[in-house]
C-alpha cells in the first residue's frame, strides 16, 4: 500500500513537473498561450504519455532504483532522453512537423531541470525513505572464486614445472599455472611463449597432452585461428593453459595507474577505438593498420567463449594478480568462426511453432562469442529467480541497461511481421533452455507459435518448474478460448511491466 501511495505521488509531481514546464515555454513565446495551447496540445500529449511510460519502465517513477545522487541523474537522464527521443521519432513518422521544436525542446530541458533540482533536494533533506539498492554485481574475481576454489583440483604443484615456467613468467604466474597441472597431463608436455600461430603448427599434430602458452592472449593476432592450431596438436582429452588480461581487469589497472580525471577523459576514445573499431566492418581494417590485430579488449566471456568456440570445454580459471589463468580441455574438433564482426542486431536460433528452429531478432547485450558458452554459464551458477541465468557475465554494462527498458526487445517486430511469432505466447526457446523443460511440455508447446510477451510476466513465476506450471496454465486457457485469454494475458502482462516493473533481467 505504501509503495502505491509513493508511486502515485511520484507519478503526480512528474507530471505536474512536465505541465509547468510546458507553460512556461509557451508563455514565453511572442503568440502566447492562446495561440500555442490548443496547437501544441496534442504534441503535449504524446510527449507526456512517454515521459511516464518510460519513467516508470526506467526505474524514475516508483522506489528501489533511486537512492542517491548518482542514481537520480542516471534515471532522470536516461528516461528522459529516451522519452523525448520516441516521441520525436513518432511525430516524424506521422509528418507532423508543424510543432514549435524551442516549445517541445524546452519543456523537456525545463522538465529536467526541475526533476533533478527537486531530486536533489528531496535526497539531501532525507524525506525519501532510503531504498534497498539492487543487490551488487559480483566482480570477476568473486565470480572465479566462487566457482573454482583454488585447491578444488587437489593438484600438487611440480616444482620443476614451476621453475620452468619462471623463465618466461612471473614466479606468482608460474606458480599459478603449475598448480593447474596434474602429473598425468605432463607425460607429453609443450611449454610455449609465442603469439604466432607458426609456432604451434610446428608442433607434431595429435601429439601433445597438455599445451602452455606463457604469452597473454590479448597480444595474439588471429586468436581463432592460433586456438584452432593447438587444437590440433592435443591428444583426445589434451589441456590447452593460457592467461589472459581481462577487460574487468585492464579496467582496475588502468584506474590504479591513471588519475581518475584522466582515466575518465581517456575512457570514450579507449572505448571506441579498442572495442567499437575492432568489431565494426567499416572500421576494422584501418584498426587493425594500426594496431596490426594484436593487443585488443578481451572480455572473460569473449576469451571463455573462444575458446569453446574451437573445440575446448573450460575445467579451471584462476586470477594471479591482473591476470587470468584458464585451463581447457579438448573436447571436439573447432566450430566454424563468425565473421561477421559482431553487429549491433542479432539472430539467435530458437525453437518455435512446429518444433522449427528460428532466427530471432535481438539487439545485441552480450560480449562476442558469448552464444558458446551459455552450457557453462548454466553450470556454474545455475538459474535465479525468473528463470533467467545467475550471474550471468556475458551480459555487458551498457547491454544490462538496454534490457531493463526492453530496447534489446525491439528488433522482435520483425519477427511478428514475418509471421514467426504473435504479440502473446509461450517464450522461444534456445535448444539449451528448451532440454530444461519437461518432455510432456517440451512436445506440447511446439504445437502453438511463440510470443513476443510470454505468461512470465503476467505470472511472475520464480523458477524453472513454475515457468512450467505458468506455460501450461496459459495453454489450457488459450486452448480454451484463444482471443480472451491473449487479451487477458497481455493486459495484466503491461499492467506488471508499468506498474510492478516487472523485469525479464
Amino acid at each position: 500500500m505504501a509503495n502505491r501511495r509513493f508511486r502515485i505521488y511520484n507519478f503526480s509531481a512528474d507530471i505536474i513537473i512536465l505541465t509547468v514546464s510546458f507553460l512556461f515555454m509557451i508563455w514565453l513565446k511572442p503568440a502566447g498561450m492562446k495561440s500555442y495551447i490548443p496547437s501544441h496540445l496534442p504534441v503535449f500529449i504524446i510527449l507526456a504519455i512517454f515521459w511516464v511510460v518510460v519513467s516508470m519502465i526506467n526505474g524514475k517513477i516508483g522506489r528501489g532504483q533511486i537512492v542517491n545522487i548518482r542514481s537520480l541523474f542516471y534515471r532522470v537522464l536516461s528516461s528522459n532522453i529516451i522519452a523525448v527521443s520516441v516521441a520525436a521519432l513518432l511525430m516524424y513518422s506521422l509528418r507532423e512537423v508543424s510543432y514549435s521544436r524551442t516549445v517541445v525542446l524546452g519543456t523537456a530541458l525545463t522538465a529536467t531541470i526541475l526533476e533533478l533540482v527537486a531530486g536533489t533536494l528531496w535526497i539531501a533533506f532525507g524525506k525519501a525513505v532510503v531504498q534497498v539498492a539492487e543487490p551488487a554485481v559480483l566482480s570477476e574475481r568473486e565470480m572465479v572464486a566462487r566457482s573454482h576454489p583454488v585447491n578444488e583440483k587437489g593438484i600438487i604443484a611440480d616444482p620443476s614445472l614451476e621453475a620452468r615456467l619462471q623463465e618466461g613468467c612471473s614466479q606468482a604466474c608460474a606458480k599459478a599455472l603449475a598448480s593447474m597441472v596434474s602429473m598425468a597431463e605432463t607425460s607429453r608436455l609443450a611449454v610455449v611463449s609465442t603469439t604466432e600461430s607458426f609456432n604451434i603448427r610446428s608442433l607434431a599434430e595429435g601429439d601433445y597432452t597438455c599445451i602452455i602458452n606463457l604469452k597473454v592472449m590479448n597480444a595474439i593476432k588471429r586468436i581463432d585461428e592460433f586456438l584452432d592450431s593447438a587444437n590440433i596438436r592435443l591428444t583426445g582429452d589434451g589441456v590447452y593453459i593460457c592467461v589472459v588480461e581481462t577487460l574487468e581487469q585492464r579496467s582496475r589497472r588502468l584506474k590504479k595507474k591513471l588519475t581518475p580525471w584522466l582515466y575518465y577523459f581517456l575512457l570514450p576514445g579507449d572505448f571506441l577505438f579498442w572495442r567499437v573499431m575492432p568489431r565494426l566492418r567499416l572500421t576494422r581494417g584501418l584498426w587493425q593498420f594500426f594496431t596490426g590485430g594484436a593487443n585488443p579488449h578481451l572480455s572473460r566471456a569473449e576469451i571463455l567463449g573462444r575458446l569453446c568456440r574451437a573445440g575446448f570445454t573450460i575445467r579451471q580459471e584462476m586470477f594471479t594478480g591482473n591476470l587470468l589463468c584458464i585451463k581447457a580441455e579438448r573436447k571436439t574438433e573447432p566450430l566454424p568462426a563468425n565473421e561477421s564482426g559482431y553487429g549491433v542486431i542479432i539472430a539467435l536460433p530458437r525453437i518455435g511453432w512446429n518444433g522449427q528452429v528460428f532466427n530471432v531478432y535481438k539487439l545485441r547485450t552480450m560480449h562476442p562469442y558469448s552464444e558458446f558458452i551459455q552450457d557453462y554459464v548454466y553450470d556454474l551458477h545455475d538459474l535465479q529467480k525468473g528463470g533467467k541465468l545467475k550471474h550471468d557475465f556475458r551480459i555487458t554494462s551498457w547491454g544490462r541497461f538496454c534490457r531493463r527498458i526492453w530496447l534489446d526487445e525491439l528488433p522482435m517486430i520483425v519477427n511478428f511481421f514475418k509471421g514467426d511469432m504473435k504479440i502473446v505466447g509461450v517464450r522461444p526457446l534456445s535448444a539449451q533452455y528448451y532440454g530444461l523443460y519437461s518432455e510432456e511440455l517440451r512436445n506440447r508447446r511446439i504445437k502453438y507459435k511463440p510470443g513476443l510477451i510470454p505468461p512470465y510476466y503476467a505470472d511472475i513465476p520464480g523458477d524453472i518448474d513454475a515457468i512450467q506450471r505458468s506455460e501450461i496454465k496459459y495453454l489450457d486457457s488459450w486452448d480454451h478460448n484463444p482471443i480472451k485469454t491473449d487479451i487477458r494475458y497481455f493486459l495484466k502482462s503491461i499492467y506488471n511491466i508499468v506498474f510492478r516493473r516487472v523485469r525479464s533481467n
